[in-house]
């Protein structure tokens, strides 16, 4: 990312500068315990679930289906735990359907991964669900996925599996 003067390449570093620079820090919760939490989870995110990031390549316009490894399936099972955790914490009335109650750079971390749980078809928890089904339905997330499908260039690295 290039804002000015300042250049930024690196997923959660953006997320930060962002954060600092034109959010004025709500991009977080503000509760430290939560604040904590959201971290480690968007932490984990960044450093982890390589079998899933290899498995399972961004192709926001296709449906397809393929075989997982194991080493996916674990992958998918921990955020499957992440996601339902939260939703049984943050999803209710008062709060939105997002990971901390309000948008996060959590739900940031993970909103690739929705779109891979959609293209690939993954089955998750009736809470996970219901999360994605929030990402997806947020207005940014609409116009990513819009934008995405106007996309013309193939990536044949990106075509795993078979389409259905």
């Amino acid at each position: 990312m290039v804002d000015g003067d300042v250049t930024v390449w690196d997923s959660l570093a953006i997320c930060e500068y962002l954060n600092d620079t034109y959010l004025a820090g709500d991009a977080w919760p503000s509760e430290p315990k939560q604040k904590a939490k959201a971290r480690s989870i968007a932490n984990e995110m960044h450093s982890g679930f390589n079998a899933l990031r290899n498995e399972l390549p961004m192709n926001i316009r296709a449906t397809r289906c393929l075989q997982l490894s194991d080493a996916t399936k674990k992958d998918i099972k921990r955020i499957d735990e992440i996601w339902s955790q939260q939703m049984h914490e943050y999803d209710t009335a008062d709060t939105g359907g997002w990971l901390f109650g309000t948008w996060s750079i959590a739900d940031m971390m993970f909103a690739p991964v929705v779109m891979r749980f959609r293209t690939y078809g993954i089955i998750v928890s009736d809470a996970s669900r219901r999360y994605m089904a929030h990402v997806t339905e947020c207005p940014t997330m609409q116009r990513w996925i819009a934008d995405a499908l106007k996309e013309t260039d193939i990536v044949d690295a990106d075509e795993a599996g078979v389409e259905l």
